[in-house]
């Protein structure tokens, strides 16, 4: 609550903000990448063992696409992501407590929450969607190269299949759900960093209860937006 009440007042952190969407965002494409065009590959060959016993291979394209957009591509990218910068927040954040740096934070007259908690928060929030996108577009890569090459379905045959059956609301639902990840990851990071006792042994801890916390929080959170949105649509 300190971090949000601290939001309109000024200074804004735009400089750390920036430095943090680069550090969330711009470094975790690559892990981003490889993770979505293999999950890809793995979900076509899944959903197609299934689909080939009932003579449904033609809508592999629909299925895996709007598996991805609707809860693959938001959801893995969060537990994938969130390990990675939820960890990071809460080793950076827990160094500084430890060195006495939040301390020396509060001496100057400064808020910690907002120099130090509400950047990563406003960059996890923006970065999120955006990582979502671009997993959903190399996952989809993935599944037209193993659709192409082991099923015999075209590049443009899975274009047209897919499009025909993923809406926009479908995309909607899936994207609306990676802002509340990123608010819960550098929520959960900065927490369990800023609660940091115990030197270096403490920073280890409180980076490993982290990860925990934010892949739980992620997979809980995912089940009621999913159930919210599914009824605000079916309404």
């Amino acid at each position: 609550m300190q971090t949000v009440r601290s939001i309109p007042r000024r200074p804004l952190e735009l400089k750390a903000t920036l430095h943090q969407l680069e550090s969330l965002g711009v470094k975790s494409m690559g892990i981003v990448a490889v993770t979505s065009v293999f999950i890809g590959m793995v979900m076509t060959i899944q959903f197609a063992y299934g689909l080939r016993r009932f003579g449904g291979v033609e809508y592999i394209p629909r299925v895996v696409v709007l598996s991805f957009c609707r809860e693959l591509a938001p959801t893995l990218t969060a537990v994938i992501v969130g390990g990675r910068i939820g960890s990071g927040m809460a080793a950076e954040v827990g160094a500084m407590n430890v060195t006495e740096q939040v301390e020396a934070i509060r001496a100057l007259g400064a808020d910690p929450a907002k120099k130090l908690v509400l950047p990563r928060m406003a960059a996890a929030v923006i970065v999120m969607p955006l990582l979502s996108v671009y997993a959903l577009a190399l996952g989809t890569v993935g599944a037209i190269i193993i659709c192409d090459l082991e099923f015999g379905i075209a590049p443009s045959l899975f274009l047209s299949s897919s499009l025909e059956a993923v809406r926009l609301g479908d995309f909607i639902a899936g994207e609306a759900k990676t802002p509340v990840f990123g608010f819960l990851i550098a929520i959960i990071g900065c927490h369990f960093g800023l609660r940091t006792r115990g030197g270096t042994e403490g920073v280890g801890y409180s980076t490993t209860r982290s990860v925990v916390a934010v892949s739980i929080a992620i997979l809980i959170s995912d089940f009621m937006l999913t159930k919210l949105l599914i009824a605000m649509q079916s309404s």
